[in-house]
């Protein structure tokens, strides 16, 4: 229970962190970035006109920077304490939107990177599963602070059937069960190609749905954006307006 005088300032209030959506219309299931029951909390959308999946992960998210940079004030001045992206291929951004804000920004799981291989121990390297292996470069690795003695090893789910082409298609319809069962057979495959993977991250923020699939069928830890987003949540909730006057 909230007592005391308390300050004002914003239009709407409770939520921590807001999120940059790419332009899209396919389907979020819960555990998908975009879908707001994934968060035991409130989270703040704000949808960047133009910005085709396609674009911004094969395509580099050309021209799109100013976009994101207004994104992130608009977020700012509605009162969030943090801005993350609904993409991982924009963390090549992170550096500028960082620097366009006052608040903290995080682009990207792949910031996570560094810090899980710091966690396991030595010999052991980090696995990374994306949406496009072939589309995921040393700018995006550099932006993330992944330095490049980093023992990594990346697999895509580009060549699957149903998830990288929904998404980066931006179909209307997506087989769940099905994107499933490409993420399993995709993070199998990677682990049983690199056995000293030590833990997972998974780029895309539209894979978290299939996070505890992964973990089950690979006996490894798994982060992905989520993760970022609670723990960013949880750093600033309680400091979060109105606060007392």
């Amino acid at each position: 229970m909230t007592s005391g005088r308390v300050r004002g300032g914003f239009n709407q209030y409770g939520f921590s962190v807001g999120i940059l959506m790419l332009d899209t219309r396919f389907p979020r299931i819960p555990g998908d970035m975009g879908n707001a029951t994934t968060f035991p909390f409130p989270v703040r959308y704000h949808r960047v006109a133009g910005a085709d999946p396609d674009l911004v992960v094969r395509r580099g998210a050309e021209g799109l920077l100013p976009a994101f940079v207004e994104g992130a004030r608009a977020l700012e001045r509605e009162g969030v304490g943090a801005v993350t992206t609904n993409c991982g291929f924009l963390v090549k951004y992170q550096r500028e939107l960082a620097a366009a804000v006052a608040i903290p920004v995080f682009t990207s799981s792949l910031l996570l990177v560094p810090l899980v291989h710091r966690m396991l121990p030595p010999g052991r390297r980090v696995g990374i599963m994306t949406v496009n292996a072939g589309s995921l470069g040393p700018e995006h690795l550099a932006g993330a602070g992944i330095a490049a003695d980093t023992p990594l090893a990346v697999a895509g789910l580009e060549g699957e059937k149903e998830f990288t082409r929904v998404l980066l298609g931006d179909e209307m319809e997506l087989d769940p069960d099905l994107a499933r069962e490409e993420h399993v057979r995709v993070a199998r495959r990677l682990v049983s190609e690199h056995p000293d993977i030590g833990a997972l991250v998974l780029e895309c923020t539209n894979m978290p749905p299939y996070a505890a699939d992964i973990q089950r069928e690979t006996g490894r830890p798994v982060f992905d954006i989520t993760s970022l987003v609670r723990m960013a949540h949880d750093a600033l909730a309680a400091g979060r307006a109105p606060r007392p006057a």
